[in-house]
């Protein structure tokens, strides 16, 4: 018997091992960074190097508690092509959808266990010893007392041979996945083009502050003329009083594009998870990245086609069917196989008058049969849940319609609004070329006497605005590129042919006190 007994331990512990390694890789990472991004260039660059997290950080759990911990101490070079691979490898918001992945996955091999059998063991003393004595007052009955050790264990294999609610579950488990995937995909395209913009706009920012140095640099020197025409006796109170006025306006732009450039460095510097203790910088000049090389329908039908949130909706109707079915498997029939295995072994006797501890006895039985069960009512509560599951499904078939024509508006909006946006560049390219040219004509009408500071001050102010006004346009113009790329899910920004009006940056040449701000050459929009 003994023999028997370890056979049967040795045949359920292969066939226990032979089942593990369905669960044996629950505790790794299912989905790893690499798998998801596919085609995504993830190489890191070396002007990266040490602003870069890796997944699951100590630093996730850390609050920093003193001053010097959050205090900015360096300060890195972050071009665009960079953002891509730093936002991936450090936002947490990214994270956390890799996490939600993996749990995905989890459920998914959870329901897929239902496919297999189960294996219960139950152990009765590992051994057990047993002692008794049974004393009797008649003569008749003669005292009996019991030693025994003794051990018992039992095995049993379950397989549900029918299980209506199986498919369904894991059906749902699947889908769920899947959307788990595609919730991924959105919130990367999401979060490079919010990424992108903060970069635009931080350009923007330090191009508004050369403007600023500049525009501050000729009032400076405006100003110094007109206190030495004053003090010469050719000049007024007044018109230093004016070119005072606008220094203080330039100053004050400075301020508060120094105060915007502070605020969209830490805003990128939020996006990418750097460090507590760095800062991003921007090299690179504001300039027109490219054009749209495709008609609007296109524009609408590949939006269609790579949008995310058509197939996410289409696995929720999928998940609400599933879980309509299987909320109507609860009461429908199920059928198992059932085989018990029971295995004991006993040292010793029970009720003797003398037991003998070294008499052994063992035996071992097996059962094998089917098992069903049928939950006939439940008091309507599987139907209730199947109408429940079924009205979702109608529920989301309707929002596929809302989120379709919610796309088509999207992609509209963003490709008219890039229409305007190629006029404004071309306007605002003209509006600086007239304003410097005024500007140059107002400087000699002042120092010819013919005119006076006012009109300098005027038309200084208006180079400034118009300047300004370029380089918002051209942000602008780049930040409903990315989006128009975002809503379509191409990569079709064509770079575009250099026009520059040689003529009009030859008029504008001057030794004079001009601004020196270099125009960015305009594309063929």
């Amino acid at each position: 018997m003994r023999r028997v007994k370890r056979k049967f331990l040795i045949v359920a512990g292969l066939f226990i091992s032979g089942i593990n390694p369905l669960w044996a890789t629950s505790s790794q990472k299912i989905i790893s960074k690499t798998t998801l991004q596919g085609d995504q260039n993830t190489n890191q660059s070396t002007k990266t190097e040490g602003i870069l997290y890796e997944l699951n950080s100590p630093n996730d759990l850390f609050i920093p508690s003193r001053s010097r911990e959050v205090l900015v101490k360096t300060y890195k070079n972050i071009n665009i092509d960079q953002l891509e691979n730093i936002l991936i490898n450090n936002n947490r918001t990214i994270k956390v959808h890799l996490e939600k992945i993996n749990q995905a996955k989890s459920l998914l091999k959870s329901s897929l266990s239902s496919w297999y059998p189960t294996i219960n063991l139950t152990a009765n003393g590992l051994p057990q010893y047993f002692e008794s004595s049974n004393y009797n007052e008649s003569n008749l009955i003669q005292d009996t007392s019991s030693k025994q050790w003794s051990s018992s264990i039992s095995a049993q294999i379950k397989w549900d041979l029918i299980n209506p609610a199986r498919v369904p579950e894991i059906a749902s488990a699947r889908d769920a996945f899947e959307k788990a995937k595609f919730s991924y995909s959105i919130i990367l395209r999401d979060l490079k083009l919010e990424a992108k913009k903060r970069y635009y706009n931080l350009q923007k920012a330090n191009e508004e502050i050369e403007v600023a140095k500049k525009s501050i640099a000729s009032s400076t020197l405006g100003l110094k003329d007109a206190e030495i025409r004053f003090e010469a006796g050719i000049g007024t109170k007044l018109e230093v009083l004016q070119a005072k006025t606008q220094l203080a306006r330039d100053q004050q732009l400075l301020n508060m594009k120094s105060g915007d450039r502070k605020v969209g460095q830490r805003s990128l510097a939020e996006i990418l998870n750097l460090p507590e203790d760095v800062t991003p910088l921007i090299g690179s000049k504001t300039k027109v990245i490219g054009v749209w090389d495709l008609s609007l329908e296109d524009s609408i039908i590949a939006a269609y086609n790579s949008r995310k949130e058509l197939d996410s909706i289409l696995l929720d109707i999928s998940i609400n069917n599933s879980n309509a079915n299987a909320a109507l498997a609860a009461g429908q029939p199920k059928v198992s196989i059932v085989n018990t295995s029971t295995s004991s072994f006993a040292k010793g006797e029970l009720n003797q008058i003398a037991p003998n501890t070294n008499n052994t006895s063992s035996s071992f039985s097996n059962t094998i049969g089917l098992n069903a069960t049928w939950f006939i009512f439940d008091g309507g509560k599987s139907r209730s849940l199947y109408n429940y599951n079924k009205s979702k499904a109608e529920e989301a078939k309707m929002n596929f319609a809302l989120r379709r024509a919610r796309i088509r508006k999207e992609v509209e909006e963003v490709f008219f609004k890039l229409e305007t946006a190629k006029l404004n560049i071309s306007s605002s390219y003209i509006e600086v070329l007239s304003s410097r040219e005024s500007l140059r004509l107002a400087k000699l009408r002042y120092n010819s006497g013919i005119t006076t500071q006012r009109e300098v001050v005027n038309n200084q102010r208006d180079l400034t605005d118009s300047e300004v006004r370029y380089i918002i346009s051209i942000t602008n113009y780049n930040i409903l590129l990315a989006d128009l790329s975002r809503q379509t899910g191409l990569d079709n920004i064509k770079p575009c042919d250099i026009k520059v009006d040689q003529q009009n940056q030859k008029n504008t040449e001057s030794k004079s006190n001009l601004h020196e701000t270099n125009l960015i050459p305009l594309c063929q929009l």
